[in-house]
């Protein structure tokens, strides 16, 4: 896990690429219970989410807040270990018994977890960690062609790097944009999803 640590940016440049996977997610992917990555800046009143689901068990949540950056993983693979939500410093409290986060008995799920208060000079993480750092991999590589490269596999399709690079950068969509990533999309379309995102408009 010191690997995923020390690879983990800070908290700002976190969220912004949550949110530029998120809209790229959105715009390749009309039906949102067939994307991978999401984000939610209404989440609660002082939180965002952002989340992965790979649609054969494996997720990641993180929660942006006033009181930091909680995150946790699980790797269907790996056997569940919720005693690594105990370490989490008690501010995180509501997430770690969070209903969205748990299975459907309301059992938590998780296999690494991980956390940053704003007074933190760096990222933490549960002794009891079991795995599932390789689900945070595009989103600690953070490169538009890392993206790329994944979405082009996953969806199957062409996608523009140009059109990739606009969007890490959090510049408004045009429809040049969108089409570069995805021809049957449209930009109005979109315009929930950039609601709900907090894409810049």
């Amino acid at each position: 896990m010191n690997e995923l640590l020390r690879r983990l940016p800070d908290i700002p440049i976190l969220r912004n690429r949550c949110r530029a996977m998120a809209m790229l997610d959105a715009v390749l992917s009309p039906e949102w219970e067939a994307r991978y990555y999401s984000f939610n800046s209404r989440w609660g009143d002082t939180e965002e989410m952002a989340s992965m689901r790979t649609g054969s068990g494996d997720d990641w949540f993180i929660v942006f807040s006033t009181v930091g950056v909680y995150g946790r993983g699980f790797d269907h693979e790996t056997p569940n270990a919720p005693q690594v939500l105990d370490a989490a410093p008690a501010v995180f409290g509501p997430y770690v018994t969070e209903a969205a986060f748990a299975d459907h008995d309301g059992s938590p799920l998780a296999t690494v977890c991980f956390w940053r208060e704003p007074h933190d000079t760096g990222w933490a993480v549960s002794a009891a960690d079991r795995g599932g750092h390789g689900l945070f991999e595009l989103l600690v590589d953070g490169t538009p062609e890392g993206y790329r490269q994944w979405a082009q596999d996953y969806y199957e399709a062409e996608v523009s790097l140009a059109a990739v690079q606009h969007v890490y950068a959090l510049l408004p969509l045009t429809p040049t944009v969108v089409t570069g990533l995805n021809p049957e999309a449209d930009l109005i379309d979109l315009e929930p999803d950039m609601i709900e995102i907090g894409y810049p408009r």
